[in-house]
């Protein structure tokens, strides 16, 4: 199956300052047909596994589109876990088109099996709310195509999925009146698709995909609106500030040499933004970097390298962990190619590789935790293939994660298709408690119905108050981090004197440079948000995320009954850097100065997210406390969060406690999965069920 059409080449001319391949501007691109007939089956995911189970063996479900209380329940909170299991992301081929659905959980049963929803003549895949949720990954709706489906149709739809699903080509409604229609046959409208998008939306669906978009818009064959209120000014939130700063002043070829940045934006504006840093991982480069061969050409070269990074971060300790039955699949041999294209690519491209380790199994760093040691600058806009991509908020930036055909396109033209989000302030006010840390801020936060119904879906999570004003730079992280949870498009805190400290503490800024970078960025008096989230800090308990979703939060107090756990992991991007590490030691020095450390029936994991923080780790004697109290210690690497290293479960019985930030069915192993903050997570791997951690005397953490 082609997305795009034929395969062209072309050559490199620097006129304009930056280059452009002449070839693009020679190609013929065509729009799709204004009306689509859709021959094929409707697939409805419902929670009930034997309805699926029917409609595989070949029953067409019967469905009211008037009457819906009528209608069996459709599965709300699909993950891209779900619908491709992170294993079998390692294919970048037409053979994801035998994956679809491989992981979806309906009860306790997974009713499709490989292949079974090609075979199934399906051209319509229908599910209830919040469709798309979680990674990033764009084999999921790739894999989708590959089986026949070319219209998704659900409740709502998560931000990075649905761009993902235009960017290639696939459809997507939440107009179930639709499926009258495509049962009938009939030809429906492309204007069906399209309407309610943004301009250049609808037009990147009309021609099929962002690629044939971008190369008519090289061509000045699309129309870009103009941002109505660049030329006047307007109370800003921080997002918005930064993203007027970034978009691009310019139509078609012009983008190459339009001006960047406009007086002022509003949410609901469209364009092209353009990026500081580029950056993209194991699981996606590889894809990515077919894509840009096949399509732009072998010889062609990307837009300013330097400007870009790629990441050996996911799959390092994957043969520790990856079955029998996975390796007789070949896909630990996939895994292995993943691995070699990325470094062959970077080679070619002369782009930064942050890889394995030379003298021992591990990598250099997880993706989100490097950029934000390194690279990332308050004020900036940075894209990334990871919806874990708001990390580096913690001091200012707009990052956001984006999928393959982004990637690649990002390498021809340095910019990004942004709608401009609306913003939700979320203030927490008050003094935490001592054993409160910004994971349970976070879980409190997912659990709120605003989030829960997908209210908030696509849109800025501003963090603001005095409690979050007294979290370090790595614990705000960890809440524009889990911003990709709620399922907003980034999370953003406003850079303050803590920000200042981490750019000249960590990364040798020199303070006068560093408090220039942060000067204007905040909020203007009288900005407008979409809603305003309060919380009092001092209500707030240590918190768990029940297995099955990170929304199912609940205090630890409120647990009914002791919860034993047999593993119990810290680490990833999310819980992995420095601070996080001070309160495992805190926790297991206290274990040790009373004679205990780790449970007998726990197998403890505490898992670096960079070598930097490893060597922090070292000169504060830390790894002498893990290993005397019985946590094993792993070198940097995403690991069990991504289903590829020590801490993933083995039997859908074992309960796991995790610092990670995902918890979704198969996500990590077939077992229950808890999740919790670094101190409630090390303090239940002493006890040996889930327990708050409570200091045996006045203990405060000390700030990385």
């Amino acid at each position: 199956m082609s997305l795009w059409g034929g395969r062209f080449g072309g050559r490199i001319d620097e006129t304009s300052g930056s280059p452009v391949i002449t070839s693009l501007l020679e190609r013929k691109i065509e729009k799709r047909p204004v009306r689509v007939r859709l021959q094929g089956r409707i697939l409805f995911l419902t929670e009930d596994p034997e309805l699926i189970k029917r409609q595989l063996a070949g029953e067409d479900l019967p469905w009211d589109t008037k009457n819906t209380a009528n209608n069996p329940k459709l599965r709300d909170d699909i993950s891209t876990d779900e619908i491709t299991p992170a294993h079998y992301c390692f294919y970048f081929d037409e053979t994801l088109g035998e994956i679809p659905y491989l992981g979806l959980k309906c009860g306790a049963v997974t009713p499709i099996g490989r292949g079974d929803v090609k075979r199934g003549g399906f051209v319509c895949a229908v599910s209830g709310n919040r469709r798309g949720k979680g990674s990033s990954r764009e084999q999921s709706p790739y894999a989708e195509m590959c089986a026949g489906i070319r219209v998704v149709i659900a409740e709502n739809i998560e931000r990075i999925y649905k761009q993902n699903c235009q960017n290639l080509g696939l459809l997507t409604s939440t107009n179930f009146s639709l499926i009258d229609r495509i049962r009938a046959r009939e030809e429906i409208a492309l204007s069906e698709f399209t309407a309610g998008e943004d301009e250049i939306t609808r037009q990147v669906i009309e021609y099929g995909g962002l690629f044939p978009f971008n190369v008519a818009r090289m061509q000045g064959k699309v129309f870009l609106p103009p941002i109505r209120s660049a030329s006047g000014t307007r109370a800003m939130t921080l997002a918005e500030k930064i993203f007027a700063r970034h978009m691009i002043n310019g139509n078609g070829e012009k983008n190459e040499r339009g001006e960047v940045g406009i007086a002022s934006v509003k949410p609901g504006d469209t364009g092209f933004a353009r990026a500081d840093l580029r950056f993209s991982h194991e699981y996606v480069t590889p894809m990515a970097a077919i894509f840009f061969e096949h399509y732009v050409g072998k010889d062609a070269k990307v837009n300013d390298p330097a400007s870009i990074l790629f990441f050996r971060d996911h799959l390092t300790f994957l043969d520790e962990v990856i079955s029998e039955e996975k390796k007789k699949l070949g896909l630990l041999d996939l895994a292995t190619q993943l691995k070699l294209k990325q470094q062959d690519f970077a080679k070619k491209q002369g782009i930064k590789l942050h890889g394995e380790l030379t003298d021992r199994k591990g990598s250099e760093g997880i993706c989100h935790s490097i950029v934000l040691e390194s690279y990332a600058l308050p004020g900036q806009l940075n894209i990334g293939s990871d919806s874990h991509t708001p990390h580096v908020g913690a001091i200012g930036c707009v990052a956001f994660g984006i999928g393959t055909t982004d990637v690649f396109n990002s390498w021809i033209t340095k910019d990004v298709r942004v709608k401009v989000p609306e913003s939700v302030r979320i203030v927490i006010r008050g003094k935490k408690h001592p054993n409160v840390t910004a994971k349970d801020f976070i879980l409190k936060i997912l659990s709120l119905d605003y989030v829960r119904s997908g209210k908030a879906l696509a849109k800025v999570m501003e963090y603001s108050g005095e409690a979050i004003e007294e979290l370090s730079v790595d614990e705000r992280a960890t809440m524009t981090n889990m911003a990709a949870e709620i399922g907003g498009f980034t999370g953003i805190v406003a850079p303050d004197r803590k920000a200042v400290d981490f750019l000249v503490e960590r990364r040798g800024i020199d303070r006068k440079k560093a408090e220039a970078m942060v000067s204007g960025l905040y909020s203007d008096p009288g900005a407008q948000y979409a809603h305003v989230i309060e919380l009092d800090a001092a209500e707030i308990t240590p918190m768990v995320a029940t297995p099955g979703d990170p929304g199912n939060g609940k205090y630890v107090r409120d647990l009914n009954a002791p919860v034993p756990v047999e593993i119990a992991y810290g680490g990833t991007c999310t819980a992995g850097k420095n601070e996080d590490m001070d309160m495992y030691a805190l926790v297991l020095a206290d274990a040790l100065k009373h004679g205990t450390g780790v449970a007998d029936s726990v197998r403890f994991y505490i898992q670096f997210g960079s070598q930097e923080t490893r060597d922090y780790c070292v000169r504060r004697g830390y790894l002498d406390i893990f290993h005397k109290a019985g946590a094993q210690v792993i070198e940097p690497s995403c690991g069990a969060c991504i289903n590829a290293g020590p801490g993933v479960s083995t039997r859908p019985d074992q309960v796991v406690i995790s610092a990670q930030n995902r918890n979704f069915p198969g996500r990590s192993g077939p077992g229950q999965m808890y999740l919790a903050s670094p101190l409630t997570v090390a303090a239940s791997a002493v006890a040996g069920y889930i327990v708050e951690y409570e200091p045996s005397e006045k203990t405060e953490l000390v700030g990385a």
